[in-house]
This record gives C-alpha cells, sequence and structure tokens, in this order.
C-alpha cells in the first residue's frame, strides 16, 4: 500500500509540473501574440518628402496612423509621378503617389497600376503665371516658357492639356523640366513666365517678390488630385496592406481639411525645415482644405465619371494613343 501512495504522489507531481510550464509557456507567450507584426512597405514619392503637398503622409506618420495600422513605411523619392507608376509595375516599391490621371496615361503603354485612393476632389496642379506675362488664358501661352517638375511626372502631362484646351500643342510654347527648385525659380526670376505645378511652389515664387496669379487647371480641364498608385499585382497580393495604408492617409486628410491651421503647426513641428514659416505652411493647407481636398461624395474615392471625360479629353487631343478600360484605371475597393 506504501508503495501506490508514493506512486500516486509521484504522479500527481509530475502533472503539477506540466500545469506550471504550460502557464508559464502561455504567459511568456502572450505579449508576443498581442502586438501584430509590423509589415515593412516602401512608398515611392514623386518629389521630395518635404513639400507641403505630402503633409496628410507626413503628418499620417507622425502621429502614429501607419504605425497603428501595423505599418512601417520607408519613404523614397523618384522622378515624378509618371516614373512613380513605371518603378510600382517593376517590382520597385508597394505603393507610390502621382495624379489620378496617371493611370490613364501609363496603361496604353502597357504599364498596369491603378489609383487606389484619390485625395481630393479638385486637381492638384495650378497654372501659375507671372503678371507682368500678360497670360489671361491658357491661349496666352503660346510662346511662352512653361515649368514643369520633370518630363516624367504626371504635370508634365497636365500642362499638355492644358495647352490643348486651348487647341495648342507642346510645339507651341516651351515646356521644360526644371526640377523641385527650378520649377519655381525660373518663374520668380523671369526665365518662364508660367508654371503647371503645386500651390506651395506658387507660394515659393510669392515669396520671392513677384507678383503671379494662380489658376486651377480643372478650370480648362477635368484633371484630377493627387492619388495613391499600386500596381495590379500589388492588389491582387497585399490588398490588406493597401486598406489600411489608405486609411490611416485619408484620415489625416480629413484632419487637415478640418483644421488647417492646426496642421500647419503640427507640420512645422514635424519637418524642421519649415520652423518659424507657420504662417506660410497655412496659407499653403488652407488651399488645399479649400481648393483641392474638396468635391468628393466619399474622402478618398474616384468619380467615374470624371475618370472617364478626362480619359475623353485626353485622347481627343492625342495626349494618349489609345484609351483603357475605366474600371482597369482606378478601383475604390480600398476607400471606407
Amino acid at each position: 500500500m506504501l508503495s501506490i501512495f508514493r506512486a500516486s504522489l509521484a504522479r500527481r507531481a509530475r502533472q503539477a509540473a506540466g500545469l506550471c510550464a504550460v502557464a508559464a509557456l502561455t504567459s511568456l507567450a502572450a505579449p508576443v501574440m498581442a502586438q501584430p507584426a509590423t509589415q515593412q512597405i516602401t512608398y515611392l514619392l514623386p518629389a521630395p518628402a518635404n513639400l507641403p503637398a505630402f503633409a496628410p503622409l507626413m503628418l499620417a506618420e507622425k502621429k502614429g496612423y501607419y504605425a497603428a495600422e501595423g505599418l512601417s513605411v520607408r519613404w523614397l523619392t523618384v522622378q515624378g509621378g509618371a516614373d512613380v507608376g513605371k518603378q510600382l509595375a517593376s517590382g520597385n516599391g508597394d505603393l507610390g503617389g502621382g495624379l489620378g490621371d496617371t493611370p490613364i496615361v501609363l496603361r496604353p503603354n502597357g504599364i498596369p497600376i491603378k489609383g487606389v485612393a484619390l485625395l481630393g476632389g479638385r486637381t492638384l496642379h495650378q497654372l501659375v503665371v507671372r503678371d507682368d506675362a500678360n497670360i489671361k488664358s491658357p491661349a496666352d501661352l503660346k510662346g511662352k516658357t512653361i515649368t514643369v517638375l520633370a518630363y516624367q511626372d504626371t504635370g508634365f502631362y497636365a500642362t499638355l492639356g492644358l495647352l490643348a484646351s486651348a487647341g495648342l500643342t507642346r510645339n507651341d510654347a516651351r515646356i521644360q523640366g526644371a526640377g523641385p527648385a527650378g520649377v519655381w525659380q525660373q518663374v520668380a526670376t523671369g526665365k518662364a513666365e508660367a508654371m503647371v505645378g503645386t500651390p506651395e511652389w506658387a507660394q515659393n515664387i510669392e515669396d520671392a517678390g513677384v507678383k503671379i496669379t494662380m489658376t486651377s487647371t480643372d478650370k480648362y480641364f477635368p484633371g484630377m488630385a493627387q492619388a495613391i498608385l499600386a500596381s495590379d499585382k500589388t492588389i491582387a497580393e497585399k490588398p490588406e496592406m493597401i486598406r489600411k495604408f489608405v486609411r490611416a492617409t485619408i484620415k489625416s486628410v480629413a484632419e487637415i481639411m478640418r483644421d488647417p491651421a492646426g496642421a500647419a503647426k503640427e507640420y512645422c513641428a514635424t519637418v524642421p525645415a519649415y520652423k518659424g514659416k507657420e504662417a506660410e505652411i497655412e496659407k499653403i493647407l488652407t488651399y488645399y482644405a479649400r481648393n483641392v481636398y474638396p468635391g468628393q461624395q466619399r474622402l478618398g474615392a474616384f468619380d467615374p465619371a470624371r475618370v472617364t471625360k478626362l480619359q475623353d479629353f485626353y485622347a481627343q487631343e492625342k495626349v494618349i494613343r489609345e484609351k483603357s478600360n475605366p474600371a482597369d484605371l482606378f478601383t475604390n475597393q480600398f476607400v471606407q
């Protein structure tokens, strides 16, 4: 009997030790399981990251919106929106920025990208002209020098659309791909009479003491705002990653729309180069909030009618050689 009793005690001791070991392993594993794995992604920018045009992205990162979605973003600058599309199609990035126009221009060349979110209901690009150049409409651009970021940027194609609205072609004006500094400096110094670019570049020209007039290019043709772009392959293979990035970015756009002054202060604190320039940045972000971001029934969503109208315009004016199926140009599946 004594031997049976001892065997029973030993068996119970072994069972208790096993339960303790399981409990210990469970307690060690719990904190690890509670933390989602961080997904590293590469986002291609069409111009330097410190441009206020990218304020929604930089503020979303600073405020931890991407991190909250389990994303760690690597920002990489390339040579314009068209180059962004080409690099994405080649697998050199996960997501990138361009205009909503970008897939319209690139699809006919066999570059399979789509817009997955549109950051505004109006157009990003502005026609900026020196007041002393006597340019009242696109027709007056004939014989003038117009700067754009790069020939690989969608702004170049927007310029072609602007000229086409007045019955002009690229041969009727001198279009110069001047880079992120030269694009506004050449207008400020009088080497160019006009620029097709972003509101912040217009602000730089004004800061140089030059009187200018800025007009949204959608007054003349139906351009679009900035878009988040992705390749067909990435859309098929990483839909949840795209959804997370879009959700965090749209949240940031909405905050800028609600309070551009507050966003300007946060942005200047985020980007050291703008320290002390809160008033200028507030003016720029207010312009975005009032003249670029509004106009969507659902923030971030493409309007199929606008996309079709713009593609028809580009085809009619021979900016593109053929049209694509509109369903291949954008998707609203990631906009919630």
